[in-house]
């Protein structure tokens, strides 16, 4: 029987020959080295690499990836390459995505739970020999700035050369890592391996994927276990494994936050600033948000980061944010110069392009980049295709890697290892009805309520069908790496210690449709005047009312001069419709039914909306008679 080696001691003692049989630099710290040949030990790869980061080795692993045919360039765009994944390789598993705790009831009832032991069992099997024929790559990695306060590091071992040219993107690699390792700070282990049955000729190729797929976390151990897929976070560990599912469990147990959040300050000419940290789920327009070209006079926005937040209290006593990621992973089809025109200059070079369809002059392209396919395309499959095709020529999840540094948007102090301070947290996702423009929560514990209860239509970026309602509390359903009733408890008890010092909490909507099925708001640019209220909110200067579910703009106090939106439309947008309301209200209780660690005060939370919502329901009738 095979079992996975154990984690990691920083009281290893590094013996010769293991440094020898694994090539290891001088000066690597001793748990390190018997870890990566415990690793090499039961993978057996043919050779063992350590990755420093630099433009040498990234233009090495290109000519691998072109000699194995695993990416081609894409002559329009310099440093360009596009890679075409496994058509069952192309997205989040979340079906095969566990959380590995010692107590099942610590994984709580969203997340899939596996025994440890049993898991180590059943990973030691896939994963001996699981290299053969291919290199090791050893990745060392700081989330955030090498030494920050609020920075993290990690090594990932993996036989992709796919996911090293990405980590390159995504994270900060060298030896400056392994340097810090050796002066004693933690560091979080992660392996990954495609599993696939080697081609011949092609023994460095990421795809096609093994049917067999396991994205494991061990939270009491800090490790990651991958093995499967190429995809994405299933395969860049330091994203959405490292980045939320461990990290927040090292959030909870040493009291700060790890969040599905982008990053942006928003800037008048007056010297007004707003620093906003939003939560939306994957394909909901996080990074159009982070790229916002405000369309009203004033204003600038600036990228700090699109997708990550992590939020520790700072020496101001106010929560401070760095994004921990060096690099984007966005999603491709839908952005286009209307929608992000900040993201396409971004991608003129330089881009790792995953799934998107390749043109006959050498370019790339997806669905809704322009308003017409150019003529002669070969798809995400490499096939050729053409508008009667019947298939999109992108796949819907198709991605682009780049690095942070190319976002023309990029706020000069982005990576200030001490982050910067949060005025407001925004809430999001994709709903068709009901939900308004714009709310603010009451107070912390109304914002955690309305944190807790969000709901978006499903994206192409996770597994499910794509358009049903999927509540998504926080835009961490997936992502959440422990009892989500204990997170709950967690993001209350942060608000505790912050006090007057707590960021205000709002929640927006631009995605409410009418009755023919068109979009109420115009949104993208014109998403400023929204903020632009927040703002005003946070600064004691934009006026609101006090509703059933929370406080929405007074007339007159969002701006929407020169939008010329129908007569209506924006009363439809900030409309509280309490039948509907009520019935929501069924299905949060429902959904908070689950958790048998649920904090009291979101009950509480949830019935005084119900108390509200039944008081102006009452009303309604003896305002309308009255009117009449």
């Amino acid at each position: 029987m095979t079992i996975l080696p154990p984690p990691p001691t920083a009281g290893a003692s590094a013996a010769k020959a293991a440094r020898t049989l694994i090539g290891a630099p001088d000066g690597t710290a001793p748990s390190v080295v018997e870890w990566v040949a415990s690793v090499a030990r039961l993978t057996e790869p043919a050779h063992v690499q350590w990755c420093d980061g630099t433009d040498a080795e990234f233009g090495s692993l290109v000519e691998t990836m072109l000699d194995a045919g695993t990416i081609v360039p894409v002559p329009a765009r310099p440093g360009s390459y596009l890679a075409r994944s496994h058509p069952d390789d192309v997205a989040r598993v979340e079906d095969r995505t566990f959380i590995c705790s010692v107590d099942d009831e610590d994984a709580g009832p969203t997340n899939h739970w596996r025994d440890p032991e049993s898991m180590r069992e059943t990973l030691g099997g896939l994963f001996q020999g699981a290299m053969r024929g291919r290199t090791m790559y050893v990745i060392p990695f700081s989330m955030g700035p090498v030494g920050g306060p609020i920075s993290k590091l990690g090594i990932e071992l993996t036989d992709s050369p796919y996911v090293v040219a990405s980590m390159h993107a995504m994270t900060r690699v060298g030896t400056n890592v392994l340097d810090a390792i050796a002066e004693g700070e933690d560091w979080v282990p992660a392996v990954h391996s495609v599993g696939a049955p080697l081609a011949a000729g092609r023994a460095d190729t990421p795809w096609p994927c093994n049917p067999t797929k396991y994205i494991s976390h061990f939270p009491e151990t800090r490790e990651i276990w991958s093995f499967g897929s190429a995809y994405g976070g299933n395969a860049l560990l330091a994203k959405k494994c490292f980045a939320l599912r461990i990290a927040s469990v090292q959030a909870r147990d040493e009291g700060w936050l790890a969040e599905h959040m982008l990053i942006v300050r928003m800037t008048h000419d007056d010297g007004r600033r707003l620093h906003l940290a939003a939560a939306f789920p994957s394909a909901c327009g996080k990074t159009n948000l982070a790229m916002l070209k405000p369309s009203i006079p004033g204003w600038n926005v600036e990228t700090i980061g699109d997708d990550i937040a992590w939020m520790r209290t700072g020496a101001d006593g106010s929560l401070h944010a760095i994004n921990p990621e060096n690099g984007f992973f966005g999603v491709a089809p839908g952005t286009s110069e209307a929608t992000n025109a900040t993201a396409m200059a971004m991608l003129d070079r330089d881009t790792i392009f995953t799934n998107v369809a390749l043109t006959d002059d050498g370019d790339v392209w997806w669905e809704g980049m322009t308003k017409h396919a150019p003529e002669g395309l070969t798809d995400w499959r490499g096939e050729r295709w053409t508008p009667e095709s019947g298939r999109p020529a992108a796949h819907p999840n198709a991605r682009f890697t780049v690095r942070a540094t190319q976002c023309p948007s990029i706020a000069d102090d982005w990576d200030a290892p001490e982050g910067v301070p949060i005025d407001a947290i925004v809430f999001g996702g994709r709903r068709p009805s009901q939900v308004p423009l714009v709310m603010q929560a009451r107070d912390w514990e109304h914002g955690v309520y309305v944190g807790a209860t969000i709901s978006s239509q499903q994206t192409a970026a996770a597994e499910g069908p794509v358009g049903a309602i999927r509540r998504d509390p926080f835009a961490m359903l997936p992502f959440c790496g422990y009892d989500m009733g204990d997170y709950f408890r967690h993001w209350l008890d942060i608000g505790q210690r912050l006090g007057r010092n707590a960021p205000a909490i709002f929640s927006v909507n631009w995605f409410r449709r009418d009755a023919d099925g068109g979009f109420l708001w115009p949104g993208f640019s014109e998403n400023a005047r929204v903020l632009e209220w927040i703002a005003g909110r946070v600064a004691g200067t934009a006026d609101g009312v006090d509703t059933a579910i929370g406080v929405l703009p007074s007339d007159g106090a969002l701006d929407v001069s020169g939008l010329d939106l129908p007569e209506g439309v924006l009363d439809e947008l900030l409309e509280v419709d309490a039948p509907a309301w009520l019935a929501e209200l069924v299905d949060v209780d429902a959904f908070f039914s689950q958790f048998e660690r649920l904090p009291f005060g979101l009950r509480r939370q949830l019935n005084h909306v119900r108390w509200r919502l039944e008081q102006q329901t009452a009303a309604e009738p003896d305002a309308a008679l009255a009117a009449a």
